[in-house]
């Protein structure tokens, strides 16, 4: 059985400290969570540590929800021996039948000691995902916090890394892609078994001797999105806008880390999709 030891701090009203406590709600797995003072992030204050046992994960989820926005929350992900655990940043609904939900996911899928991550992500428009996207991550993300980042705009859904974009989902509507534009999303997090696919396709499992598994997370920080002056508020932005377009530099910094660090795409998978084709959004660029 585990004990969780929660150290109780008093903080000075005077200081502003953005607390993981005060913006996010664990939802399951209780006894597998606990908040604790470190001090750490630029602004300060809590950490948020998920556990994994045999008998179960945990999880917690942003006790808003927006309709466009950027999140931006450091995890720092289970270490040595990983494999067949699964710790996620995603974007979900609430009060919407799973069949029309929108999905944004983040999956870190671990590994056996000394292979890397794999950073496994997915789009769900209507209760249908299947747009998958697999990264290699090109550091150690158990030694340190990295920052984990998704922008969601009425043009894009951009996933950074570090700072990094690695994945541009656009909106091609008008060319009958699909793309969420109507449900308020949470962020979520959660440390869960996945063995049956999550590593080297399920072949290696999960090795309970090692167990408890930890994530940590902190420094949730959410940015609703802001349209431009006159502009009511970022659905009603004239198509033409250039409000939410990629900067220059971040159209090179993302081919760059495609380059180097994809490892499928579901867009360029003709084999799967032989049969009824590529996906309309398949068809542009950068995907």
């Amino acid at each position: 059985m585990l004990t969780f030891v929660v150290v109780a701090v008093v903080v000075d009203k005077r200081v502003a400290m953005a607390l993981m406590y005060d913006d996010v709600e664990v939802v399951w797995g209780a006894d597998h969570s606990f908040f604790y003072m470190d001090g750490g992030g630029d602004a300060g204050g809590d950490t948020l540590a998920l556990c994994l046992d045999e008998t179960h994960g945990s999880g917690f989820r942003s006790k808003d929800a927006y309709l466009y926005a950027r999140f931006d929350i450091d995890i720092m992900l289970v270490a040595n021996n990983s494999a067949g655990t699964v710790t996620t940043l995603y974007l979900m609904p609430e009060d919407v039948p799973w069949e029309i939900h929108d999905e944004v996911d983040l999956e870190f899928l671990g590994n056996v000691t000394g292979e890397p991550y794999t950073l496994h992500t997915n789009i769900f428009v209507d209760g249908k995902g299947q747009r998958e996207q697999q990264f290699r991550l090109w550091f150690d993300p158990t030694a340190d916090f990295h920052t984990y980042s998704i922008i969601w705009n009425p043009k894009h859904i951009i996933m950074l890394v570090d700072g990094v974009p690695i994945r541009d989902y656009k909106n091609e509507a008008r060319r009958g892609a699909a793309f969420p534009t109507w449900q308020k999303m949470r962020a979520h997090g959660s440390l869960w078994n996945a063995d049956d696919w999550a590593t080297q396709g399920g072949r290696v499992k999960t090795d309970w001797s090692a167990a408890p598994f930890y994530a940590y997370y902190r420094g949730l920080r959410v940015t609703p999105c802001a349209p431009s002056p006159g502009v009511a508020w970022c659905g009603d932005e004239p198509p033409e806008s250039p409000r939410f377009e990629l900067q220059a530099t971040d159209a090179a910094a993302l081919r760059k880390a495609r380059e180097e660090h994809l490892l499928y795409d579901y867009c360029a998978d003709t084999r799967r999709f032989k049969d009824t084709g590529l996906p309309v959004e398949c068809t542009s660029e950068l995907n």
